[in-house]
């Protein structure tokens, strides 16, 4: 009987380098008709006295060998991995899941059902909460300063597109939360003009910065490692504090909109679905651009949007 076995094997970081080996071996079979355990279908061959031995470095039939790989650069401490297979969702991702909320001594000493489901439904999110986020219109490169880079006239022509496809949608928006940067808090006083009534709210958490080293590496953006560890922990930060369930005192689903940075809604993105963040810079957002990301009661996340510009004409569309 006829079977196929897959093995494969990692290994990085090894003394004197990064080092990376992957080997899979395919399509081993044992004879037919025979009941031999497979792992035992076949012998190792005797090298007769006197003959060469194969090359060391020779791979056996059905190996494949791959290169080593240029880096495998450690994950901050602030990332959680989970322990589970690649596929694998926490649930808990944003420490509001009710099971996790409930003191666990109290828990386990439940007799009912119904007396634990009650109590469930004391920490259960009740609202969806609809993520906005807006990236900053085109800024000119040449200021030296925060300050001195303001909006182009097309950064500006940017946003008041921004803010009609908005105001279009029909939704009653909540709030906007910006980043403190100029270029951000111009985009949003062009947007809220299109949006009376919403509330703005800014904040340093959200201003453009190096959340984590990109993975692959590229060759024409490399801050130093001080700027991830700084920035990092300040982006996560905003992750954790603008990205997460409803509250469970909310009882309408909301609409918020958070005019931020090229940077910081890729990593947002990676790490709301449970992505690598690493995989952050794989991604292209235009300015202007929309990405909507939906939070369900029961935390789970779905990416409606990636960087919609489809509302630009294309002679309006640029990513600097």
């Amino acid at each position: 009987m006829s079977f196929r076995r897959a093995l494969a094997l990692a290994a990085c970081g090894l003394a004197g380098g990064s080092v990376l080996f992957s080997a899979v071996v395919v399509g081993k079979q044992p004879g037919r008709g025979s009941d031999t355990d497979p792992r035992q279908g076949s012998s190792s061959a005797t090298v007769p006295p006197g003959s060469a031995a194969p090359p060391a470095a020779a791979a056996p039939p059905g190996l494949l060998l791959l290169p080593p790989s240029a880096s495998c650069p450690p994950a901050p401490g602030w990332i959680e991995r989970p322990a589970a297979n690649s596929g694998y969702w926490d649930s808990n991702w944003d420490r509001r899941e009710p099971l996790a909320l409930i003191n666990l001594k109290k828990k386990n000493e439940e007799t009912g059902e119904e007396e634990l489901s009650s109590r469930l439904n004391h920490f259960k999110a009740k609202a969806t909460r609809h993520i906005f986020l807006i990236r900053h219109s085109q800024y000119n490169l040449d200021g030296r300063a925060d300050k001195d880079r303001t909006l182009t006239p097309l950064g500006r022509e940017q946003a008041e597109l921004t803010g009609k496809r908005l105001a279009s949608l029909g939704i009653k928006f909540d709030q906007i939360i910006h980043s403190s940067m100029t270029r951000a808090t111009e985009t949003t006083e062009i947007i809220s003009k299109h949006l009376p009534g919403v509330k703005k709210v800014s904040t340093d958490l959200l201003r453009e910065g190096a959340p984590i080293e990109p993975d692959p590496p590229v060759s024409h953006w490399k801050p130093e490692a001080v700027q991830y560890y700084e920035d990092g922990a300040r982006i996560e930060a905003a992750f954790r504090n603008f990205i997460h369930r409803a509250d469970v005192k909310q009882e309408e689903d909301s609409y918020e909109i958070f005019v931020c940075h090229a940077n910081v809604i890729r990593y947002i993105v990676c790490r709301a679905l449970q992505f690598p963040p690493e995989g952050w810079l794989r991604m292209s957002l235009n300015n202007g651009s929309i990405t909507h990301l939906v939070i369900r009661p029961n935390g789970r996340v779905a990416l409606r949007t990636l960087g919609d510009t489809g509302f630009m004409p294309p002679d309006k569309i640029t990513r600097t």
